[in-house]
């Protein structure tokens, strides 16, 4: 799995550094599909669920799920979420991040900020003896005391020989409720904030997910491991 993360995140920093003015989302997708399979490691999304590629992209008020094409150009004063994973020797990795394109609003910079720090706060909960709904109060906590909103439909998951595993990792909850967190157990810990509602709306394609109010949405996301010795993170390189 640490094989898996390493691809995942070097694919996810590759699109990161190509995100600009002016490219597409399908030519961030090709780069992502490259640089996994020049790994020897397969796209994790493509085909799953007959999701028709590598990088889930999603634009300003886009939350999660977005399809790359051609006709969608980033915007200098957008912000981009992107999600990737990949697959070797039958385990997943799996994370996304919020990238700035050219000049953003401070309320903009602010909501990606907040969001991967709720992340991280979700992160340092995945201790062994902890329960599973301190990760999601530790994201809400920080995610709300910014006067931002987490949504509750969509969620981090448990992740190891399948992409999704058992059990759902909520981005909010009650402190010491849940499964007793072990060593061995995985989690993708995935905070979506909103600027505005929590509320959310699918579009006609069937995958993209957006805000209901149109407000700016943000999206960070590891793959860790609990440890003994406390949280690993193995989405990173």
């Amino acid at each position: 799995m640490r094989e898996a993360g390493r691809i995942s995140a070097r694919a996810l920093r590759l699109v990161g550094e190509a995100v600009r003015v002016g490219v597409s989302t399908a030519e961030l997708d090709a780069l992502a599909e490259q640089a996994i399979r020049e790994e020897g490691a397969v796209p994790a999304f493509k085909g799953y669920h007959g999701y028709p590629a590598t990088l889930c992209t999603s634009v300003n008020e886009q939350i999660v799920h977005g399809i790359p094409s051609s006709r969608i150009v980033v915007a200098d004063g957008d912000i981009l979420s992107v999600d990737v994973g990949a697959v070797i020797d039958g385990y997943y990795g799996d994370n996304a991040a919020t990238f700035p394109v050219g000049d953003v609003s401070a309320e903009a910079m602010r909501l990606m900020e907040v969001t991967k720090a709720s992340l991280l706060a979700g992160i340092d909960q995945c201790v062994p003896g902890n329960r599973l709904h301190d990760i999601g109060h530790a994201v809400q906590s920080v995610a709300e005391a910014a006067g931002f909103s987490v949504v509750r439909e969509y969620v981090g998951h448990g992740i190891g020989r399948a992409m999704h595993e058992d059990p759902n990792v909520p981005n909010y909850g009650t402190p010491g409720t849940g499964p007793v967190l072990e060593p061995g157990m995985v989690f993708a810990i995935e905070p979506m904030v909103n600027a505005g509602t929590f509320e959310t709306e699918a579009l006609a394609d069937g995958w993209t997910v957006v805000t209901r109010d149109g407000s700016l949405s943000a999206h960070f996301e590891h793959t860790v491991a609990v440890t003994e010795s406390g949280p690993v993170i193995l989405t990173a390189e």
